[in-house]
């Protein structure tokens, strides 16, 4: 009986890799071997960092709240208590933008929580 291969269903997986792969450096887009692996390498990478990315967007916004309020002469964890006490709830994604793209708005915010 001769051997049974099913290249149909090989070839299929084989290109679904490689077209995950493509656009990736040398052999590692177009040899099988070297692109499951760099590729797996990847996915792992992408899904770390997409809760990473949580965190990396969390400093950000902490610092330019920081270089805002040291303008006004006050210090980021000073700031941040003070509006704790005022029950002014904002998160630190708003209170970002309002520095950057608001500065009028984020000062008013920040002479409320002064007085």
């Amino acid at each position: 009986m001769p051997r049974s291969v099913n290249t149909v269903a090989s070839r299929r997986r084989r290109k679904k890799i490689l077209k995950q792969t493509k656009g990736f450096f040398g052999s590692r887009k177009n040899v099988y071997s070297a692109a499951i692996n760099t590729l797996e390498k990847g996915l792992i990478y992408a899904y770390r960092d997409r809760r990473k990315k949580k965190g990396d967007f969390r400093s950000l916004w902490i610092q330019r709240i920081n270089a805002a309020t040291r303008e006004y002469g006050m210090s980021y964890s000073e700031f941040m208590g003070k509006l704790r006490k005022k029950n002014i709830a904002l998160s630190r994604k708003v209170l970002a933008d309002l520095a950057m793209n608001h500065p009028k708005a984020f000062e008013a915010v920040l002479n409320e929580v002064k007085s």
